[in-house]
């Protein structure tokens, strides 16, 4: 079943297929080397593998160690830290190797339950190593942060860039020359995003050829917005709203795209370093707010503001 999913189908089962830079590389081929890992956190946006490496671990790197998984933001109370979490972790592991739990978003975990993890780590560190996930390290207790070693995965985008082609030859897609400079922008639309960006590959591929369309037209788009804005900030949000589809209701990431349209498009005036301010004030609160739509909304109104 998951073949059909390019996703799953090309996600890594070894160290050496993960995309990371050298010198994080490095740090887990010793891991490898020594059949030991500390207590790890990995941080950094969603979709650069951070699951992926976790699996790679007990899997790989410590040659099928039990492990015990959990989805933080699914279960994020703290009885999932004192009975699930505990009852793994005091229980006798097969042979010597190491027992690992794997709490994916533990960025979710409430703060009662991430200070009982706290606890739970240190009372049974001679046998259990915890792997974190992490979107936003600030949600993150600085205690949880003190006790792991903390990579940020984010990966390089040369590596992204030679999975795409990888991926293409393995499907046996046919790329004409004209895709094969929409690629890289594919490729930039949603960095480090690479789950999201074999996601729409895949969408773009049609009958074993690739036919992207929409990449070239996103500057279009982001003009439009501005050009709505300085009309009338209402019609700004129903502009937005029937192109959804266009940013895949990825808000964070169309802020993103006005970031880099002022700076690839616009003077360097005050005017224009306000807007920048803004619009990064916007993407820091789209971390912490439960409305993206509105967050966004509400840089469009202050950018309206300061004209």
């Amino acid at each position: 079943m998951f073949n059909s999913l390019w996703v799953e189908k090309y996600r890594p089962g070894l160290l050496s297929e993960m995309i990371m830079t050298e010198e994080t590389r490095q740090s887990f081929d010793k891991f490898k080397r020594e059949q030991e890992i500390p207590n790890i956190l990995f941080l950094g946006n969603a979709g650069i593998g951070k699951t992926s490496l976790a699996k790679v671990i007990v899997n790989d790197i410590l040659d099928d160690a039990q492990y015990l998984y959990i989805n933080a933001s699914d279960e994020n109370g703290i009885d999932t830290i004192r009975l699930a979490v505990t009852n793994f972790a005091k229980t006798r592991s097969i042979g010597t190797s190491l027992k690992v739990v794997i709490l994916d978003e533990v960025d979710g975990l409430t703060i009662d339950a991430q200070r009982a993890l706290r606890n739970t780590m240190e009372e049974y560190s001679s046998n259990t190593r915890f792997i974190l996930t992490a979107n936003y390290k600030h949600r993150v207790i600085q205690p949880l942060q003190s006790r792991t070693q903390s990579f940020d995965l984010t990966p390089p985008i040369k590596g992204c860039v030679n999975r795409v082609v990888h991926i293409l030859k393995q499907e046996e897609i046919k790329v004409s020359d004209d895709q094969k400079q929409l690629i890289s922008q594919l490729i930039k639309t949603f960095y480090p995003d690479l789950r999201k960006t074999i996601n729409e590959l895949q969408k773009c591929c049609v009958d074993n050829e690739l036919r992207i369309s929409t990449y070239e037209k996103h500057d279009d788009f982001i003009k439009q917005i501005f050009e709505t804005l300085k009309k009338d900030s209402l019609q700004v949000r129903k502009l937005v709203i029937q192109h959804e589809q266009l940013f895949n209701n990825d808000y964070a990431s169309l802020l993103k795209q006005m970031f880099d349209y002022i700076v690839d498009n616009q003077p360097s005036t005050p005017q224009t370093k306000k807007q920048l301010l803004i619009i990064s004030e916007h993407l820091y609160r789209s971390a912490l707010v439960l409305d993206q739509e509105i967050n966004f909304y509400s840089c469009c109104i202050s950018i309206e503001s300061q004209d």
